[in-house]
């Protein structure tokens, strides 16, 4: 039992070979070009190929929906062919959609090359955290699952500079350009395969035992400890094959919840969902769009703000990650919601009374840029913590994943309706009904989230039980205690 509470004084020598690879290239290729490339490219998609508000919003909001088919699908597939090959797999069907909506002579062959490029997204995403999970150390797993928050972040900032760079390009080659651009961290990907190792998990899991040793031997320090991570992976892989039918009862629970499980989806799946209804998406991706019709008009002084938007969002990120075990979730969550519903609030106020005024113009700016600070200090990061803290072992992977998914269509559903909405209650009007929804979120993370800093796991399920499963819980273990005693 020592060797499972062991613990590592040590990091593995090689560790710094192989995951800084994944953490830097599968979140930038999907932010690029999710949020950061598009964003910009759209003003010149329009502009070439005459499209409809309505086909912009559909462009830029169905990747959020269609991801989840590659997230759906990848657990399977990474199953079937490994973690490494899923990998390569989302890097091949990635590179292909990107490389279609570069040479997209129309919008229904762009379509085309969107949902391809979402569904590689999706393999992407699903499988990243599988990987970096099974490949590192306890010592590193904490710092090392920081960082797909800070590069997805720098991603988007590297879309909007790219965007601002090819600006001056005509409009027929320029829109081009940008999302080409998007596929230089997919073929960092496919260069990283010739270097980082299979996940030893799926090794042993497959019977490849030695293979696996060979794994576990170049990433720690020494064949003893090699030796007993194997042995840890192979007991923890039989368990996982014993149970095999688990799922379903997972998925029971799931959907005929105790109180304390409901009170935990509704805190879960709750924050997931006011993390994209307060329109962070369509604040990244309609930037250019809030800003001209905030007064500035030039595509170049356009894109020039929103380079200003992505410096602040990935500068903010960095500091939410210093302060999420000093402060607790709570106050950065309290900061973070307060600090929209201002921001909001105020975007709104300078579109509808200041608009085209230069201090309205730069009440915009400074508006989008502390909503996206606020943002990413709270409620963008924390979102992701809280949903892998809250929830029991047994029901963590499949209570998340259902999270995700009501975070993934709200995003596609606010995406794809904003223009519409906003055609018909205004910009101004758009956001301050996003203004309202972040006061919402201020109640939300006030009665319905507990402070989890500090706490280990066992003790935040405690917080979501209220007296009498308490005191259900106290008699179980009292009669545990007694069986014991009595063996």
């Amino acid at each position: 039992m020592k060797k499972f509470c062991r613990a590592e004084s040590t990091r593995p020598k090689n560790i710094s070979l192989h995951v800084p690879f994944l953490l830097l290239s599968i979140p930038c290729f999907s932010a690029m070009v999710d949020v950061g490339v598009m964003s910009g490219a759209i003003i010149f998609i329009q502009e070439d190929l005459k499209i409809t508000e309505v086909q912009q919003e559909v462009l830029v909001g169905i990747l959020s929906i269609i991801s989840l088919l590659g997230s759906l699908a990848g657990g399977k597939t990474s199953d079937a062919i490994g973690r490494k090959w899923t990998i390569g797999l989302a890097a091949v069907i990635f590179q292909t959609g990107g490389a279609v909506m570069a040479l997209a002579p129309s919008f229904k062959v762009l379509m085309i090359g969107r949902l391809m490029a979402g569904v590689g997204i999706g393999f992407g995403v699903m499988i990243a955290p599988v990987y970096i999970a099974e490949i590192s150390p306890a010592i590193a797993r904490g710092s090392l699952t920081s960082f797909p928050e800070i590069f997805i972040n720098f991603g988007i900032l590297l879309g909007y500079i790219s965007n601002y760079a090819f600006s001056r390009l005509p409009a027929h080659i320029n829109w081009r350009i940008m999302l080409g651009v998007g596929l230089i961290p997919s073929l960092v990907i496919a260069i990283a395969l010739f270097v980082i190792p299979e996940s030893p998990r799926w090794l042993v899991v497959q019977n490849r035992i030695e293979e696996a040793r060979a794994v576990l031997l170049k990433i720690n320090e020494s064949e003893k400890e090699a030796e007993e991570k194997l042995q840890e992976i192979q007991a923890a892989a039989g368990s996982a094959n014993a149970g095999k039918y688990e799922p379903k009862a997972v998925w029971k629970e799931i959907l005929c919840p105790t109180p304390p499980v409901r009170r935990m989806l509704i805190t879960g799946c709750g924050i997931q969902c006011f993390q994209q209804i307060t329109g962070i998406d369509t604040t990244v991706y309609y930037s250019p769009t809030i800003f001209k019709n905030a007064g500035i008009t030039g595509n170049s002084e356009l894109l020039a703000a929103t380079v200003a938007v992505g410096f602040t969002k990935t500068l903010f990120i960095l500091i939410a990650i210093f302060l999420i075990d000093k402060l607790g979730r709570k106050p950065l969550l309290y900061a973070s919601t307060i600090g929209m519903t201002v921001c909001l609030f105020s975007l709104s106020l300078s579109l509808a009374i200041l608009s085209h005024a230069k201090v309205g113009i730069a009440l915009a700016i400074l508006a989008v840029c502390g909503n996206v600070a606020s943002f990413s200090v709270g409620l963008g990061p924390i979102c992701w913590v809280l949903s892998s803290e809250i929830f029991p072992l047994r029901l963590r992977a499949q209570a998340s994943a259902l999270g995700a998914v009501g975070s993934r269509v709200s995003s596609g559903a606010i995406s794809m309706s904003f223009l519409s909405v906003s055609r018909a209650i205004t910009v101004a009007g758009t956001f301050f009904v996003f203004g309202v929804v972040s006061c919402c979120a201020v109640a939300f993370v006030h009665y319905c989230v507990p402070e989890t800093r500090g706490k280990t796991l066992e003790e935040i399920e405690v917080l979501f039980k209220d007296e009498d499963d308490l005191q259900e819980s106290e008699v179980e273990m009292g009669d545990v205690e007694c069986l014991m005693q009595k063996s």
